[in-house]
C-alpha cells in the first residue's frame, strides 16, 4: 500500500499536523507500507531541526526524523521553505526541499492520499 500524507497547518498551535504525522509514523511502522509525507504552508516548519519546545509538548521534528527512519520519504515545498526563510540546511535528517511536481508525482503514486 501506498500512502500520502499532506500537512499544511503550522507546527504547534493547531494539532492538525501533529495527527498527521502521528499518522505518518504509525504508517511507516507497519509491513508492507510506505509512506511519503509532504509539508506545505506553514507545516514546513514542522520539519525545522532543533525545536525548542515546553516540556511535556510534544515534538515534531523528532517525529519526523522518526518516521523517516522507519522509511518514510518526507518532502518539504521549496516555495513554502523560502516564504518562511527556512534554508534545507535547517531541515532534519530524512527531509528535502521538493516542488509540487514531486507532490504531484507522490499524489498519482498514492493508494491513499490523507491531507491535515
Amino acid at each position: 500500500m501506498h500512502a500520502l500524507v499532506i500537512c499544511n497547518d503550522p507546527p504547534y498551535g493547531s494539532e492538525r499536523s501533529w495527527n498527521g504525522l502521528r499518522l505518518a509514523g504509525s504508517l511507516a511502522r507497519r509491513n508492507g507500507v510506505e509512506v511519503r509525507v509532504f509539508l506545505m504552508g506553514d507545516a514546513v516548519g514542522c520539519a525545522v531541526s532543533g525545536q525548542k519546545v515546553p516540556d511535556g509538548y510534544y515534538h515534531l521534528d523528532r517525529m519526523l526524523e522518526a518516521a523517516a527512519r522507519h522509511g518514510a520519504a518526507i518532502g518539504c515545498c521549496g516555495t513554502c521553505l523560502d516564504a518562511r526563510g527556512i534554508s534545507e540546511e535547517a531541515l532534519v535528517d530524512g527531509a528535502q526541499r521538493s516542488t509540487l511536481e514531486e507532490l504531484t508525482d507522490w499524489t498519482l503514486w498514492a493508494d491513499h492520499t490523507l491531507t491535515f
